[in-house]
């Protein structure tokens, strides 16, 4: 017998199971729809799963909105759009404070086994959220076994450091950039 087999044995009679901290960052695209890959599988399995988006505006239509409203998915909308496109900065940030107030009521309810904090990285990015706080409350108060995925460019090295699963999103070719391909239906949105 080889020793990759004897140490594939030992791995599976040590390993532990926990809820993750998944965190998808970079400028490439790509990390909400991972995020949703996961969620997808996750109700697959009968796993009660949920989203809260930090920049997205509440009145946002796009198309994973509404395939998630078809399932039952608990979805929620918290900010006023892209920061380039804000009117208001205060107010973006107050929004993204509450998300978190509601992430933190969704986190510690227990009724979740998937969380999506989608957008999240940038109220943390922009100092709206202080970084090393909401890890602490993390460690403090995420139940064992709640899988918590984060998404976003700018993830703070901190939270790098506390995740389980970090992948990075990078951005080789892009159809709008190289090419002037605007956004398609059911690809971007």
């Amino acid at each position: 017998m080889s020793k990759y087999s004897e140490e594939a044995k030992r791995k599976r009679r040590a390993s532990k199971k926990k809820g993750l901290v998944i965190v998808n960052t970079g400028n490439g695209k790509g990390k909400t729809t991972a995020a949703l890959g996961v969620l997808f599988r996750a109700w697959g399995r009968g796993m009660k799963v949920g989203v809260i988006q930090f920049l997205k505006n509440s009145t946002a239509r796009y198309g994973e909105i509404k395939a998630a409203r078809k399932l039952g998915i608990d979805w929620v909308s918290t900010g006023d759009g892209w920061t380039w496109t804000s009117k208001d900065l205060d107010e973006s940030a107050a929004l993204a404070r509450h998300g978190w107030q509601l992430a933190q009521e969704r986190i510690v309810g227990g009724e979740y086994d998937v969380l999506i904090l989608d957008e999240f990285t940038y109220p943390l990015h922009f100092g709206w959220l202080e970084t090393e706080e909401v890890i602490g409350w993390l460690r403090e108060n995420k139940p064992p076994m709640l899988h918590l995925i984060i998404t976003g460019r700018y993830a703070p090295d901190a939270l790098v450091e506390f995740a389980d699963l970090v992948t990075e999103m990078v951005e080789v070719k892009h159809p709008y950039r190289d090419q002037g391909i605007t956004a398609q239906p059911g690809i971007e949105f």
